[in-house]
């Protein structure tokens, strides 16, 4: 995913090249063990200050960020409420904190209600218990298996009725959602302060690899002790965070605002095909297209075949067979901000046409 049109940048390309000139071509050990680079302290500054955080830190992927963050605080005996959509690297996290773990139905707040009032009402029965029980909140801001975008003010309220800590991964949200490209948070207009911890990846909006979470100075450097993708593994490339650094150089409202209207004319494009349906909010770059009949893999499969021998490359949704919750199959088309409308109209249009040449 390139929602930003970073990959292939001449100035990001050119601070690569003066990093490996610099640096070489790694750090060749985990942050606390000689692997602090002074471009990683400088990335974190970079990532707090954008987030209007207190301090920020970064791994060295982005999946083990998340899955490394979570363990990092919940533990076995604790508890954590999910959305069924999580991505895998949240469902890693979460096996990984070996915590008991309620899974709320797709975006459902009165399914992710009831559970919490069971649970308060075990929490009455045994008051011992429930005052060394830590409890969290875990979900995606915008969800890649769905494009639907969670509903973070219902969140917050819940957290303040049912008191429960928010871990919000921002992956594909951070550099797509609000008006400087804040992510969810801006999206709401809601205070920071209010999610415990925000986690991000810097592969699909920045055109580089890493992840980075954010939030307290008291949670953050709790990781740096605890988590496990920090501490364990050797630290993110300096050539990395010297291409997100001057990526973000080019955020400014004009390039978000640009994407999300692309988002919502090919929300609007797709929508008035016949024969398919199309789930993610209108905002979201992530579009999954599903046939309203035979949604099989193998005719999505086919589909995606012909229009990559027509000139469109599409790739059918791929799965881990270890998810949690099966996954219906689908198409999913991303949306960058390179795109015009015309050609976003022209590979709808023949998207359509190969759609029903096989109705």
């Amino acid at each position: 995913m390139n929602f930003l049109g970073m990959i292939g940048k001449q100035e990001i390309e050119d601070s690569a090249v003066a990093s490996v000139q610099k640096y070489g071509v790694g750090a060749c050990g985990p942050r606390g063990f000689y692997g602090t680079i002074d471009v990683h302290l400088l990335l974190e500054e970079k990532l707090a200050k954008f987030m209007d955080c207190e301090e920020a830190i970064i791994y060295s992927y982005g999946f083990s960020t998340v899955a490394s963050a979570i363990p990092a605080y919940s533990k076995r005996g604790d508890i954590i409420f999910c959305d069924e959509m999580a991505s895998y690297a949240i469902q890693k996290g979460i096996l990984a904190s070996r915590s008991t773990v309620y899974y709320y139905k797709h975006g459902d707040m009165d399914s992710l209600t009831d559970m919490l009032e069971k649970q308060a009402a075990k929490d009455k029965k045994n008051p011992k218990k429930a005052r060394v029980t830590n409890r969290f909140l875990v979900t995606e801001g915008l969800f890649v298996n769905t494009g639907n975008i969670t509903d973070l003010p219902k969140l917050i309220e819940l957290k303040k009725k049912y008191k429960f800590r928010i871990f919000l991964d921002e992956s594909h949200s951070f550099g797509v959602l609000g008006v400087n490209g804040r992510g969810l948070t801006e999206h709401f207009d809601v205070d920071r302060r209010n999610v415990d911890m925000i986690v991000g990846s810097m592969e699909h909006s920045l055109g580089s690899i890493g992840g980075f979470a954010c939030g307290s100075s008291f949670v953050i450097r709790h990781q740096r002790l605890l988590g496990a993708g920090y501490v364990f593994s050797a630290s993110l490339p300096p050539l990395h965070a010297s291409m997100v650094i001057t990526a973000m150089d080019f955020f400014n409202p004009e390039l978000f605002s640009k994407l999300q209207s692309l988002c919502q004319f090919t929300h609007t494009k797709l929508s008035a095909l016949d024969s398919i349906t199309v789930t993610g909010d209108p905002l979201s770059p992530m579009k999954h297209i599903r046939l309203v009949d035979g949604n099989s893999q193998e005719n999505l499969k086919a589909i995606c075949e012909e229009a990559r021998s027509k000139g469109l490359a599409i790739t059918p949704a791929s799965y881990i067979s270890t998810e949690t919750f099966p996954k219906e199959p689908s198409i999913r088309l991303t949306v960058n901000s390179e795109l015009s409308e015309t050609e976003i109209s022209g590979a709808v249009e023949k998207l359509g046409q190969i759609i029903a040449g096989r109705s």
